[in-house]
C-alpha cells in the first residue's frame, strides 16, 4: 500500500533543512526526547539530500543520544542541541552548564558495570569533534558525514 507524506511528497524547503535546535530541561526523558526531534530534522534533510549511506542517519541518532545522554549525566540543568547541515555532513552542537570538558574514561567489561564507552563511541563514528568552554557551560561540536 502507498502512502503519501504530509507535506504531499514535495520536498522539503532548504530553510526547513539547514538547520534544527531545541532546548531541554535535562532531565531523563530528554533523551527520547531530543532523539526523536533529531529524526525528524533528518527526515527532512534525507528527502532534501539523502545521505551517501543509510548508516549515517543512525551514527547521528547514536551521537545524538550518547551527547545529550552524558550532559544529563555530567552537567546537570538546562542543555541546548542543534543540527545544522554543513557541506557533506551534518554539524551537532550541545551545550551543557558545566564547563568542565568530556574526557575518556577507563573500560572495564568484565565489572558489570556500564559506561566507558560514550566518548569514545562519539570520537569513533565523528569525523570530527571539538569543545568549546564558555564561561556558563560548554559546547561539543560533532561532525559526522552525511
Amino acid at each position: 500500500m502507498a502512502t503519501e507524506s504530509q507535506d504531499g511528497g514535495k520536498k522539503p524547503s532548504m530553510e526547513q533543512t539547514q538547520e534544527w535546535g531545541a532546548r531541554f530541561d535535562g532531565g531523563f526523558g530528554d533523551v527520547t526526547r531530543a532523539r526523536l526531534g533529531a529524526e525528524e530534522y533528518l527526515n527532512r534533510l534525507a528527502r532534501a539530500s539523502p545521505p551517501a549511506t543509510p548508516e549515517y542517519r543512525d551514527d547521528i541518532l547514536l551521537v545524538v543520544s550518547e551527547l545529550v545522554s552524558n550532559a544529563i549525566q555530567y552537567a546537570p540543568g538546562p542543555i541546548e542541541l542543534t543540527m545544522r547541515k554543513a557541506f557533506d555532513g551534518v554539524h551537532v552542537t550541545l551545550g551543557d552548564t558545566s564547563t568542565t570538558p568530556p574526557a575518556p574514561r577507563p573500560f572495564h567489561p568484565g565489572t558489570g558495570k556500564g559506561g566507558g564507552i560514550g566518548w569514545y563511541l562519539i570520537h569513533t563514528l565523528c569525523d570530527q569533534v571539538s569543545v568549546v568552554v564558555r564561561e556558563d557551560g560548554k559546547d561539543v561540536h560533532a561532525f559526522l558525514p552525511w
